[in-house]
């Protein structure tokens, strides 16, 4: 009996339910649908404008910063510098008397070049061609010669304190006279061969060349 009632009530269920709604229904549904999408639509336009604006800004920044201070403008340089020094032939070049303050000569050609007098510490010479080239006189301390050749240079009256000279550093045929090594860290082979000519006293430092080269 409840079998039968239970078939009775579900025979009288509608067997493809619809839901109905009136025009008037279906026309605020699309006005609200319309107005959502305008709505995201003019708030991704804002946000693309203002991230094109701040863009704009951060670039102008940067070239009116850059204008301000050319020496900056170019990779390679350094703060004193107003050109690229890294990875160039500057053969011959006159840097003589110049401020190159931790200046980039990393792997340039530099044979021949006039630094004489030229303040250059905390410059980087490094796997640099020096051949030929005229230092003296110049304030070389903390420069960084790793790997590069300095032969046949003229380091007379030099200040190389604290200069870096690691790895395979020559110092063939330069002449050194005056010049100051005081805490060079030289290879026992280099300091043996330049200890046979060292010679004469810095004029800036009062340091006596092969005292500084700890030379016996």
């Amino acid at each position: 009996m409840a079998i039968l009632s239970f078939c009775f009530c579900c025979s009288k269920l509608p067997s493809n339910p619809k839901l109905h709604f009136s025009p008037q229904t279906h026309q605020a549904t699309s006005q609200v649908s319309l107005k959502s999408a305008e709505s995201s639509r003019n708030g991704f336009i804002s946000l693309s404008e203002s991230i094109s604006r701040s863009s704009f800004l951060a670039l102008l920044s940067a070239s009116l910063f850059f204008a301000s201070d050319p020496a900056l403008a170019f990779k390679g340089g350094g703060p004193y510098g107003a050109g690229v020094t890294r990875g160039q032939d500057l053969t011959g070049k006159d840097f003589s008397g110049k401020t190159l303050i931790k200046q980039d000569f990393k792997t340039s050609i530099l044979r021949q070049a006039n630094f004489k007098g030229a303040k250059l510490l905390g410059a980087s010479f490094f796997d640099a061609d020096l051949t030929g080239a005229d230092l003296s006189d110049a304030d070389l301390r903390g420069a960084d010669f790793s790997l590069a050749n300095v032969t046949k240079v003229n380091l007379s009256n030099a200040n190389l304190e604290g200069a870096l000279t690691t790895g395979n550093t020559s110092f063939k045929g330069s002449v050194i006279q005056g010049a100051d090594f005081t805490d060079v860290p030289l290879r026992e082979d280099q300091r043996e061969y330049l200890c046979k000519f060292a010679d004469g006293v810095n004029t800036v430092t009062g340091n006596a060349t092969r005292e500084t080269l700890l030379c016996e």
